[in-house]
């Protein structure tokens, strides 16, 4: 049986946990952040968790992981 080969753009956004849950990083953290409120800030330095609908769709892109 052939190996699957990893979309690496998946498996280098999205990080699988031990139990199976993906995580990523979030958005709006580049740029403009003089404008944003500073909780806001603080609350987008973690990574997020995704639903379990987004993960089951990013599961089949990094099969290794």
């Amino acid at each position: 049986m052939p190996k699957i080969k990893t979309v690496k753009s998946a498996s280098r956004r999205f990080k699988v946990t031990g139990r199976g849950k993906v995580v990523s990083f979030q958005a709006g953290r580049r740029h403009l952040l003089a404008g944003k409120r500073a909780k806001i800030q603080r609350k987008k330095r973690r990574q997020r968790v995704l639903a379990p609908w987004e993960g089951k769709k990013l599961r089949p892109l990094m099969p290794y992981r």
